[in-house]
């Protein structure tokens, strides 16, 4: 009887077609190799996400700088432009000159005007003395026809002198008494005239012209032009024997050894941003080079609170859109000093907020 099952059987597995051993072994193989791409792909997917929450990453940040506008103080004619485009500057470098000679007219105009009130100066300090002279002599007058005056009282009383004669001393007394009071005045209004009535008055003349020549110096010394710090020169506007006016835009210097990065990072992702912060970036214009720099500061606001027209979310109908919050990140100089940055360069920045990998697993573990 078992002979006879063992014979069933074996006409059985004779029976069954060729392909179908190797179709189960191919079935296994796929659900082998599925199953290791499943735990590979979730390998990799957890580590991107770990990745993503511990270094934030962006591609909304460009490189910035400040942008110094170069112009002239004075207006006048250009003689000289000592620079080129995009050529760089240091510090206290001579960038344009302007045409010195009417600035030097006015230097020798209020340079004459400085001696013209030394000299006025000096002769109504002259007209104070000789009124102070004549006032002088005008007491001494007065005081001798009062002496006589006395004296003829005195010889009246006594029927010496006639009435007359008295008469005409009391007369040269009071003319006396007349000058006396007008040589006062006299001397007031020539001290009032030379000043003195004051401290410094006798001064305010020659203050007033000396003020005005050094502001004529003043105005000579703004012809010249030059570099208010190190950078390079851009928008350039200006070429010799041009008129120009004072505070007219001449050129910009970009001093892009101070640029920064600005970066707009989503406003779920500065959850974990702190100033101080590492920063690893990479730049378009220098692929496979890595820059390094540090967090500055966090704007206090978004970018769209603070534009020309921000949105007002009370009014219509509501739409939620992610904000960007625009992040500040310094750039390390001696990071790679040979390749400069420039300003509006596109920069892919990664901050590293030092987060471990168990911080971010307990974040997504569920049953916490």
């Amino acid at each position: 009887m078992a002979v006879e099952e063992m014979t069933e059987s074996q006409a059985n597995l004779k029976s069954i077609p060729p392909d179908t051993k190797p179709a189960g072994k191919k079935r296994i193989k796929a659900l082998i190799i599925l199953l290791t791409i499943s735990v590979v792909g979730g390998w990799f997917g957890l580590k991107w996400v770990i990745f993503s929450r511990c270094n934030i990453e962006t591609d909304n940040a460009f490189i910035e700088a400040r942008i110094v506008p170069v112009s002239s103080r004075v207006a006048g004619t250009v003689a000289r432009v000592l620079v080129g485009d995009n050529q760089f500057v240091k510090r206290g470098e001579l960038l344009i000159e302007i045409d010195r000679r009417d600035y030097q007219l006015q230097i020798a105009k209020a340079s004459a005007g400085v001696g013209m009130a030394e000299n006025e100066t000096g002769g109504e300090q002259m007209k104070v003395e000789g009124a102070s002279a004549a006032l002088q002599s005008a007491r001494a007058r007065f005081d001798q026809a009062a002496l006589d005056h006395t004296r003829a009282e005195k010889l009246y009383s006594r029927d010496v002198l006639p009435k007359e004669q008295l008469d005409r001393l009391t007369t040269a007394k009071r003319v006396a008494e007349a000058q006396r009071k007008e040589a006062e005045e006299a001397l007031k209004r020539a001290q009032a005239e030379a000043g003195l009535a004051i401290k410094v008055g006798s001064k305010a003349k020659i203050l007033q012209r000396k003020a005005q020549l050094d502001e004529a110096e003043l105005q000579l010394s703004y012809t010249k032009i030059y570099a208010a710090r190190d950078g390079y020169i851009t928008r350039k506007s200006i070429e010799e024997g041009v008129n120009i006016q004072a505070g007219q835009p001449l050129m910009a210097l970009v001093p892009l050894q101070e640029a920064w990065i600005t970066a707009n990072y989503k406003e779920r992702q500065i959850t974990f941003l702190k100033p101080g912060q590492k920063v690893e970036f990479s730049v378009d214009a220098y692929p496979g080079k890595i820059f390094s720099g540090k967090v500055d500061s966090i704007m206090a606001g978004t970018g769209a609170a603070f534009s020309l027209l921000p949105p007002e979310n009370a009014t219509g109908n509501y739409v939620k859109v992610v904000q960007r919050v625009p992040v500040k990140i310094n750039i390390d100089k001696n990071s790679d000093p040979e390749r400069l940055l420039r300003v509006g360069m596109s920069v892919i920045p990664t901050i590293l907020t030092g987060r471990s990998n168990s911080d971010v697993l307990k974040e997504l573990n569920p049953f916490k």
